[in-house]
């Protein structure tokens, strides 16, 4: 099933109401805050200079060379291109993850298994997993990563909610058969923007630009992208601020009688008796939250934007 969070219209269509706080993604709420955009970068076609431009940024923030950095209209364009440039065969997906993975897969001729053990991706033509991974955080360390790569075909590591935590990233050395997809929406909170990044070797990556074709990116995001990425001041504050919110939620939610299952800085897993239910108690307070088709225990947030976003939270979990 392609379900997502983000589903603001079905909620306000539901329970009513207009003044949303939309936790049922990982997309951060103190966004980067963009002072304007100009009028080249709204009126001209993009240029070949903004996107070298934002290809070395991005790849300064990555640590790697910028050729192996590939701006696309977010990571889901990686998702749904690169099945189509590598030669079908049989994948696996650990699961449960992110359900783009195998569905784009599936669309793009795949056979797909979504094994929920790593021994089971070995021998799969391509492999998939998401480091960290949504929507329970499991994280995988770089050394496990280049091990598993030797059992795989090609393997893809979804890193979109890796930026807080560059420890874990294996974009700046990817072995040959790796390919990196890196989001730019979610930790900037810009998702709107549509902007994401496929990081591998030069003989696939290049395939991938004529596939996106000339203009894959639009102006505004390669501006913006390029400046943003380029703000270390802001992203060292926002790692701070997202690990100390985590931490906040985590003690909110366990006192009212959740269990932690698992996260990132940029979501939270909990584990309760009916999480449709509290996801309705909620969303009768103008808060939206997450759950899954497949596991009715399973209520993820994202994390509040600010003290009061945080007081209308605990306010609701006691109506």
């Amino acid at each position: 099933m392609r379900d997502h969070g983000g589903d603001i219209d079905k909620a306000a269509k539901r329970f009513g109401g207009a003044d949303w706080i939309d936790l049922s993604t990982g997309i951060n709420r103190r966004p980067w805050p963009v002072a304007g955009i100009s009028d080249h970068a709204l009126q001209a076609l993009p240029t070949a200079a903004a996107f070298t431009r934002l290809q070395e940024v991005a790849a300064g923030w990555f640590g790697c060379d910028p050729a192996l950095v590939v701006p696309l209209s977010g990571a889901s364009a990686g998702i749904q291109l690169l099945p189509r440039l590598l030669p079908r065969g049989r994948a696996a997906v650990l699961s449960p993850t992110y359900n783009e993975h195998a569905a784009s897969l599936r669309a793009a001729g795949w056979q797909v298994d979504a094994p929920t053990t790593v021994a089971a991706l070995h021998g799969a033509d391509l492999a998939v997993i998401v480091n960290p991974n949504n929507p329970d955080g499991r994280v995988w360390w770089p050394a496990e990563i280049a091990e598993l790569s030797r059992y795989v075909g090609h393997l893809i590591v979804d890193e979109s909610f890796a930026d807080p935590r560059p420890d874990l990233s294996i974009a700046d050395a990817p072995p040959a058969n790796v390919t990196v997809l890196r989001s730019f929406g979610k930790f900037w909170g810009l998702a709107g923007l549509r902007l994401g990044f496929v990081v591998g070797h030069e003989g696939l990556t290049r395939r991938l630009r004529d596939r996106a074709g000339p203009w894959a990116v639009s102006g505004p995001a390669l501006e913006i992208g390029a400046a943003a990425m380029a703000d270390r001041g802001w992203a060292e504050d926002t790692v701070v601020w997202l690990a100390e919110a985590a931490t906040h939620l985590d003690q909110i939610m366990t006192q009212a009688g959740c269990g932690f299952v698992g996260g990132t800085h940029l979501f939270r897993l909990y584990d309760l008796e009916d999480a449709s239910a509290m996801q309705e108690r909620l969303a009768r307070s103008g808060i939206w939250s997450r759950i899954f088709p497949w596991n009715p225990r399973w209520l993820r947030l994202g994390l509040p934007g600010s003290r009061e976003e945080f007081a209308r939270l605990q306010d609701a979990l006691k109506a």
